[in-house]
């Protein structure tokens, strides 16, 4: 395994310079334990942006960027078939790994790469997902501290323009990944395994594909029951019709101000399909060094990232995340919570954090393998429920 620079600086690589890959490189830059250390990627186009950019080498293969000596930890963004095999790679090589979600496709997949870091002594962590973001990291200490009651229940919902950015024809398929059951609800699910603390043990969920020309889920309804009693209630939608941020004051998912642009993206969509050119405007808006990946990786200026609406039920008070803050409505009326300003990333710089006190402090993180795969079992819970109309128990 190879040690930390000797300065103690976390020396991490980036596998995979799609969008994931790239706005995570600002929060590494910016942290104050990481060092950027190099990067593997197949698009040379990428690959030469990127090393244009930075004083580190980009490999045109993982295999050659693991066995590098001066590379301590690996940010494995590549797309999800691959999360398996990569990570796999990393740790047999002895670098630590943070994992996009959903960690994996399968659970006997999130089985082996556990069982590949334990065997090599390596931390595994699944990230980034909204539940590192600062506002649910600062409910969870509200609810944890008692002050307003036991937890009892959860409302989530996101309305975006999701199955309408470009896409790869895998991302349009659920058998290999596909549709928001991988892709955006692991966000709500881990938020809300985050707050609720226990273990989850049934679900009930429809999920809708409402256009047939992009043949995936889109939609889902699901009722998440935890073992202690706490219920959740997650919707999604991404068919660029209603936009929720117009509930959060018009900040995006990433912190920064954003216009009203309804049914956009999807006029847009049709237009890339009938030249024929979707699959390419993916790499080229979404790569590294493309439009969207630049505006995601931006220090969020209006407020802090979200993921729609999120409202927590305490018995003695409701508490919710919006464009003030947190704001808690108990006895006496609302108070508004203050918190700092958010960090390079938002969200992804308390991914490096989990990273580095895991590595360099000894400290078990909290979104291990463990905890990625019982994500990972939720959503495809949610997704038998739905095809069998059922309610579906976790064991």
């Amino acid at each position: 395994m190879s040690e930390v620079s000797k300065d103690g600086t976390v020396r991490v690589g980036i596998v995979g310079l799609g969008m994931a890959g790239s706005i995570m490189i600002p929060s590494i830059m910016a942290h104050s334990e990481t060092a950027l250390g190099g990067a593997a990627e197949v698009n040379a186009l990428l690959r030469d942006k990127f090393s244009n950019d930075y004083d580190c080498r980009a490999e045109s293969s993982i295999e050659a960027l693991v066995a590098r000596d001066d590379i301590d930890a690996v940010y494995i963004g590549t797309p999800h078939q691959f999360h398996r095999d990569h990570a796999i790679l990393a740790a047999e090589n002895g670098k630590h790994i943070v994992v996009e979600k959903p960690m994996a496709l399968t659970l006997s997949d999130c089985d082996a790469m556990i069982e590949a870091a334990r065997a090599n002594g390596i931390q595994l962590i699944v990230g980034h997902t909204h539940g590192f973001d600062a506002p649910v990291r600062k409910m969870k200490e509200v609810i944890d501290s008692g002050r307003i009651g036991r937890l009892r229940m959860i409302l989530m919902f996101n309305f975006t323009d999701f199955l309408y950015r470009p896409r790869r024809p895998e991302e349009l398929d659920t058998s290999r990944g596909g549709g928001i059951l991988f892709n955006q609800l692991p966000h709500q699910i881990d938020m809300v395994r985050t707050l609720a603390g226990d273990e989850l043990r049934s679900v009930l969920a429809v999920t809708g594909r409402f256009d047939v020309e992009r043949n995936t889920e889109g939609a889902v309804m699901a009722m998440l029951n935890f073992a202690d009693g706490t219920c959740a209630s997650l919707t999604y939608s991404g068919y660029d019709r209603f936009d929720s941020d117009e509930f959060h004051g018009w900040i995006g998912e990433g912190g920064q101000s954003k216009a009203p642009a309804h049914d956009q993206t999807r006029q847009a969509n049709q237009a890339m399909r009938s030249s024929g050119i979707e699959a390419e405007m993916r790499s080229t808006l979404y790569g590294y060094g493309g439009a969207i990946s630049k505006h995601f990786k931006e220090v969020p200026t209006a407020g802090h990232p979200h993921f729609g609406i999120l409202i927590a039920s305490c018995e003695g008070g409701d508490i919710r995340h919006g464009p003030e803050g947190l704001i808690i409505y108990g006895q006496g009326g609302a108070e508004v919570v203050a918190l700092d300003p958010p960090r390079t990333g938002g969200g992804r710089s308390e991914v490096l954090d989990e990273l580095c006190d895991a590595i360099l402090r000894k400290i078990p993180p909290q979104h291990d393998g463990a905890f990625g795969r019982a994500t990972l079992e939720a959503g495809l819970a949610i997704l038998q429920s739905s095809q069998e109309n059922r309610e579906v128990i976790i064991n």
